[in-house]
């Protein structure tokens, strides 16, 4: 029998819209950005608490677990990206990533490779272990506000303010085709599992699936109310979630090409969404400061009903008609969360700590609770930063800007040795060759 998805944790930590939300592949954990710019480590386990990464100076725009779980990383407003150590030290890494603020980031399905997007009208590659700059991919003219890698990652599929959907190769770090959408811009854009097609959620409050083998418009779905800012697909490849600024969650039903349910919990627009990697569960995070856990009781029927994207009945512009508007189900759990209904225990402090903050990183510990009416104004009295920091901000400042000025001089240095080891070349031909005309007119002599 089939049941409705219903809502199973209910997760509050952050000050301010959450950005992101991505599951761990070993479904122990879930991790959130915000525009507080935190981010924040769920641990599933009943009574363990969450943890919250400082570090950032500046919203948290995007994050993402690599493919082994033993990393995250988040790319921030501050023109970073960080690379977080999951160990007792709880360091990490920072890139200086780009010139402007850095919208998204992936990896590559290997765990070796990232992909970062930007205002500054750039799509990033970069290698994790030896922590490198790699390629720019230049071609939008606008806002790039989302990358992914399909999912043997050999193209990148990117979104812009400028209205196009790129596809890149990997090999040859080219765009080999644009898609334009000419009523909006493109807020995110994810893989089929099977690589044959990219969904793309939009400004104008428009889902589209596109073609990649015929480089057209497969399905146009118009379901939503306000701009969508999330897509995600089920590892089926049969279901696609959106998370729309309307406050609803939606999954289309890709095989019948309708849609198949509306989601209303979170309290103002929704801003991010998520399937776990098995498809059991799905995470949504929005402008209410909340995020939330999801489990999608698909039945087996439903996920094997067709294995690949060709089977579709939907094409593009028959899918929005009224009727597609109406089939869905709404699902309502704003009143009462499934795992909301007891009371709360107290916190337990739990220890080791997954996470500890490092000399430039600090880490705080906040209650990981499920009661979406519990009381904001704790979590300061119970948030306690694991170590001190022993450096005052404006001496922070200072090094850090001592620190830049010092990578600059280095660089200058680096290019005067490079001319200098030119000169010395060219001097040596030289001598060479008035060594050789000498001997040359000698004989003569």
């Amino acid at each position: 029998m089939k049941e409705d998805p219903t809502l199973e944790r209910h997760f509050k930590g952050h000050s301010d819209t959450v950005t992101c939300c991505h599951f761990n592949p070993n479904m122990k954990q879930l991790a959130s950005s915000g525009m507080d710019s935190n981010v924040l480590v769920w641990n599933f386990k009943p009574q363990m608490r969450a943890y919250r990464f400082l570090g950032h100076k500046d919203a948290v725009m995007s994050l993402k677990f690599s493919p082994s779980g033993h990393l995250l990383a988040s790319a921030s407003r501050d023109r970073t990206v960080r690379l977080w150590i999951p160990s007792v030290k709880g360091e990490s890494t920072v890139f200086k990533a780009h010139t402007n603020t850095v919208r998204s980031i992936d990896f590559s399905c290997d765990g070796q490779t990232m992909v970062t997007s930007s205002d500054d009208k750039t799509v990033k590659l970069w290698t994790v272990h030896r922590q490198k700059f790699q390629a720019s991919l230049n071609g939008h003219v606008n806002w790039v506000r989302t990358a992914k890698f399909s999912s043997d990652s050999r193209l990148i599929a990117s979104g812009s303010d400028d209205k196009t959907l790129k596809i890149w190769d990997i090999s040859s770090k080219e765009c080999v085709h644009t898609f334009f959408e000419y009523s909006g811009f493109i807020s995110d854009v994810d893989f089929h599992p099977n690589g044959s097609c990219v969904a793309s959620g939009n400004s104008d409050s428009t889902v589209k699936l596109w073609d990649l083998r015929m480089n057209k418009l497969l399905q146009h779905y118009q379901s939503h109310g306000a701009s969508v800012n999330s897509v995600s697909f089920h590892n089926s490849g049969n279901y696609l979630l959106t998370a729309s600024s309307d406050s609803t969650l939606k999954i289309m039903d890709l095989v019948e090409g309708r849609l198949f349910y509306t989601l209303h919990g979170h309290k103002g627009p929704v801003t991010s969404c998520s399937f776990s990697q098995d498809g059991d569960y799905f995470a949504s995070g929005g402008a209410d400061e909340q995020v939330m856990v999801w489990k999608t009781n698909f039945t087996a029927e439903s996920l094997t009903k067709v294995p690949h994207i060709p089977g579709f009945k939907a094409t593009a512009k028959e899918q929005t008609d009224s009727n597609i508007l109406q089939s869905g189900k709404d699902v309502d759990v704003v009143n009462r969360p499934k795992d909301c209904v007891d009371p709360v225990p107290d916190p337990v402090n739990v220890g080791p700590a997954l996470f500890s903050g490092s000399k430039t990183t600090k880490l705080s510990q906040i209650d990981n609770t499920t009661d979406p009416a519990a009381d904001e104004n704790l979590f300061p009295h119970r948030t306690t930063a694991l170590e001190p920091q022993s450096i005052p901000p404006q001496l922070a400042t200072t090094l850090e800007h001592m620190v830049g000025q010092l990578d600059v001089l280095t660089q200058t240095v680096s290019i005067l040795e490079q001319r200098l080891t030119m000169t010395e070349n060219k001097l040596r031909e030289c001598l060479d060759n008035q060594q050789k005309i000498t001997l040359k007119i000698r004989p003569n002599d």
